[in-house]
């Protein structure tokens, strides 16, 4: 009975046991979570019973796909805190903003290679540090594009080779912000030539009009951005040259030449001659002039030069000025040349309103609106060029040339009369022509020139009838009047210069006014620029005195003479800074506190050294002596002033 009982009790446990032997069993196939944590189980040799061989399990993994997936597998990401503290434990991690719903179409992970682990690896804990192989064998995220992303990625290509195919290599971006991060990582595109120098005249964008009578803005202090930059293209147009020019390097007291019009088809109205227009700077002054020249032409009497002479005595601010008539042949051939007043970046009327060069392809319709003159500007031409014929005729001479491509326009509504006294010297005749018949033909002449300017005909005395019927649309019955008046004067020997002068008296007044207007204009924008010379002037004798190297040893000049405090005085005009440290860059200030100066006020300001040691408090009238008596002992010490 006993041994009955305990082989029934031996029975009863072995049947108990035998779940946990069988779990057992089945763990060998289960790998052990230890290492799928820590890489390594410190109880493998201490009893543990699941699987250690990390290997068998990833070949399971990819071939046994019908196996059901555990909770932790080989596939699952190793533990790797993102931030450690220095001595170990775990900082304090911010939250990581929430995933975009875009992350749902992202592109699936896709890693180059599993991630070895070695068997002898030290566990990680929370104390210890990453383990080597958690961070140098972990292979970079390299996502798989999607067809979208190919899209991108080739429209990104396209558009780069085009950049580089447009921009020059091996040259420096001036607009590149190199104190933005981003500027490194573009270090290697493609990058910019030098910019046009005319940026800075740019016009300047919106500001506030709601401003207190005292209130300035800096624009206010300076001539217009369109009037500074009118003049700089005319002062670049006059200082333009022409490099590996094959002209003449000299041509009697001129030299430079540079060709202005590079047409030379023979002009009826300078007696069917070539004639070509050149820049030229003279020997004598240094001032620029054009030089006309007459190909081929043959002096066959010396009066004729003496005739040409004679226009250098007629001076009116409606007519180009001859300066001297010579004749030459340092081009090769005998040719006459005319010197005359050079105005840079001037139009003839013919250029500047296209009336076009006479021909079968030309039609009026090429011309547009804009280029229509108008009646108020067409009366101003009228006037100057009328007060241009009463100068010339009350020196008993005629202008002989008045045509379009012959009438410069020199600047907005102001026009010029160029080439007078050509024909003079070209078709000398020793005085046999009337002179009051030359004058009459300059009336008609005049006369074909305003209906040019109006009907857009380049051929109006042609057809003068078709040239009328098309004027009359634009103009009122004044204009018209004054048309056929001059262009009758051939008929009528007593109409003459001032007679038509007292037919337009009442335009005259009105053109009269209007460049009274414009002379008060441009009077307000030079008293804008006035005071500049004398701040420059102001800031030059401060930069004189101020930090002198050779009187670092002088008292007078040192740290603790009377001259420091106008080194203070710099520093409070031009080095302030803020609150912050920031550097300061008001002109308001600095234009005040020179005024102030200039002025020598008893207002008194506070110069605070640099070291923050020293303290002055001087009026501006103190400071404008302390600047006078620098200044002049400075002078004494060294040369005259030049």
């Amino acid at each position: 009975m006993a041994t009955a009982l305990k082989n029934n009790v031996e029975d009863t446990k072995q049947a108990a046991l035998s779940p946990r032997l069988k779990g057992r069993e089945n763990a060998k196939d289960t790998l052990c979570r230890n290492v799928t944590i820590y890489g390594k189980c410190r109880y493998e040799d201490k009893g543990c019973a699941f699987s250690h061989n990390i290997d068998k399990h990833v070949v399971d993994s990819g071939h046994n796909e019908s196996q059901p997936k555990k909770t932790l597998n080989v596939e699952s990401p190793s533990f790797t805190p993102s931030f450690l503290s220095p001595n170990g434990t775990s900082a304090s991690v911010k939250k990581a903003p929430g995933i975009s719903p875009k992350a749902a179409s992202a592109a699936p992970f896709m890693p180059k290679a599993i991630i070895s682990r070695s068997s002898n690896a030290t566990p990680l804990r929370q104390e210890a540090r990453t383990p080597d192989w958690a961070v140098a064998q972990v292979q970079e995220f390299i996502p798989r594009a999607t067809p979208d992303q190919h899209m991108a990625n080739e429209n990104e290509i396209s558009v780069t080779q085009a950049f580089e195919s447009f921009q020059p290599a091996n040259a420096s971006n001036p607009y590149l912000d190199h104190s933005i991060n981003g500027a490194a990582f573009y270090s290697g595109a493609p990058e910019f030539q030098q910019p046009v120098q005319y940026h800075q005249y740019a016009p300047i964008g919106p500001f506030s009009a709601n401003l207190a009578p005292y209130q300035r803005t800096v624009h206010d202090l300076f001539i217009p951005n369109d009037l500074r930059e009118e003049i700089q293209k005319k002062a670049a147009a006059t200082l333009q040259t022409m490099p590996g020019s094959t002209l003449p390097s000299q041509i009697e007291n001129y030299h430079s030449l540079v060709p202005l019009d590079a047409t030379h088809k023979s002009s009826s109205v300078l007696g069917n001659y070539n004639s070509w227009i050149y820049k030229a700077q003279s020997n004598a002054n240094g001032h620029f002039f054009v030089l006309r020249r007459i190909e081929g032409f043959r002096l066959t009497n010396e009066m004729a030069i003496r005739a040409g002479q004679t226009w250098k005595s007629v001076i009116s601010p409606n007519i180009v000025r001859t300066i001297d008539v010579f004749t030459n042949r340092g081009f090769g051939d005998s040719s006459l040349f005319f010197a005359m007043d050079y105005h840079p970046l001037a139009k003839t009327l013919l250029e500047y309103h296209h009336i076009g060069p006479p021909g079968p392809n030309w039609t009026r319709s090429t011309r547009t609106n804009k280029d229509q003159v108008s009646e108020p500007v067409m009366w101003s031409y009228i006037v100057q060029i009328a007060s241009a014929l009463k100068t010339i005729h009350a020196s008993d001479l005629a202008a002989r040339v008045l045509d379009p491509s012959k009438v410069l326009v020199t600047g907005k509504n102001r026009i010029r009369l160029n080439g007078c006294g050509i024909l003079d010297v070209v078709q000398y005749d020793g005085g046999t022509l009337p002179i009051a018949q030359l004058q009459r033909q300059d009336l008609v002449n005049f006369g074909i020139l305003v209906l040019s300017l109006g009907s857009g005909f380049p051929d109006a005395g042609a057809n003068f009838v078709r040239s009328m019927d098309n004027f009359k649309r634009f103009y009122k019955a004044d204009l018209q009047n004054a048309v056929v008046w001059l262009y009758s004067a051939v008929q009528n020997q007593e109409k003459t210069i001032d007679h038509f002068l007292t037919l337009i008296s009442s335009q005259m007044v009105k053109a009269f006014n209007a460049s009274l207007h414009s002379d008060d204009a441009l009077y307000s924008e030079l008293s804008r620029e006035v005071e500049n010379a004398r701040l420059v002037r102001l800031v030059t004798k401060l930069n004189f005195i101020n930090e002198r190297p050779e009187f670092e040893h002088d008292r007078a000049w040192s740290e603790n003479g009377e001259r420091y405090f106008l080194k203070l005085f710099r520093d409070y005009v031009f080095h302030q800074v803020d609150g912050q440290g920031r550097p300061v860059v008001d002109l308001g200030h600095v234009l005040t506190c020179l005024n102030k100066l200039d002025a020598g006020t008893e207002e008194k300001i506070t110069l605070i050294s640099r070291d923050e040691q020293s303290c002055f408090v001087v009026t501006y009238r103190e400071v404008k002596k302390g600047i006078e008596s620098a200044f002049q002992d400075l002078v004494k010490r060294g040369g005259p002033m030049r």
